[in-house]
């Protein structure tokens, strides 16, 4: 039997590889990895504007869909100014990724958001964000070093029985983060299912009405003692045979 297809978002990036120094589509190896190891095929999918209006075409591909962390969302997609610390904005990805995040949830095809993923599922329902969580929360614990998850652990709370619970294994799950955004307004079909122990900051979101809508504040895919790429996959496997797990 063939192995699922799990589809990955990727970054649209400037790069320097031997010689070249040029805009590249991107992904962390680690994202890839994790795929590999829970027993799918990963297919990397860049930015295409054909696709933001037929998603289909490359959602019939796949049997899973990973939104991948990466650059800030543009404000103008949920209504608001830039705020000063809103840097690195790249538009062609968020109009692909929102309209497949919204074909996605359409068609219950399984679906994890992380980090940045998390946030565009929100503003894809109709969400809102907090641009910049020291303004709002007065620390810097969601991203301690930039461009690092050295020293970026910490705990949150899942509520139990929840799909954020069950893909995780446990109810006090500990988490690296690398993040200064989080969820304002929660999108609406959303359900908040997990929150910061530093300080309640919604962590991970769900839809009850979807086979795996999933979003975590946090990323997965760089702790190879997490499951929740594997809990995706193993829903993306049924989902593709025709089984509700």
């Amino acid at each position: 039997m063939s192995r699922p297809v799990i589809g990955i978002c990727t970054a649209l990036e400037r790069a320097k590889w031997s010689v070249w120094d040029q805009q590249a589509y991107l992904l962390p190896r680690s994202y890839i990895a994790a795929v590999q190891r829970a027993g799918a095929i990963a297919l990397m999918l860049p930015p295409d504007g054909a696709l933001e209006q037929e998603p289909d075409e490359v959602l019939d591909l796949v049997d899973g869909l990973i939104l991948a962390g990466g650059a800030d969302i543009d404000p103008s997609t949920y209504g608001d100014q830039p705020h000063a610390e809103t840097r690195h904005t790249v538009p062609e990805r968020d109009g692909f990724e929102l309209a497949l995040a919204r074909r996605a949830l359409e068609r219950d095809i399984p679906l994890l958001g992380v980090c940045r993923g998390m946030q565009l599922m929100n503003v894809a329902t109709g969400g809102t964000l907090l641009q910049h969580l020291p303004d709002s929360h007065g620390h810097h614990e969601h991203r301690r070093t930039p461009g690092s998850f050295d020293g970026a652990d910490h705990d949150v709370r899942l509520a139990e029985g929840s799909l954020a619970a069950r893909a995780a294994g446990e109810i006090v799950h500990g988490t690296k983060s690398h993040h200064h955004q989080g969820i304002d307004r929660v999108g609406e079909g959303f359900e908040v299912t997990g929150w910061s122990t530093i300080d309640d900051l919604p962590e991970a979101f769900e839809m009850p009405e979807r086979r795996f809508a999933l979003g975590v504040q946090w990323h997965p895919e760089a702790d190879e003692r997490s499951r929740l790429i594997e809990a995706l996959v193993r829903e993306a496997d049924a989902a593709r045979n025709g089984h509700r797990r």
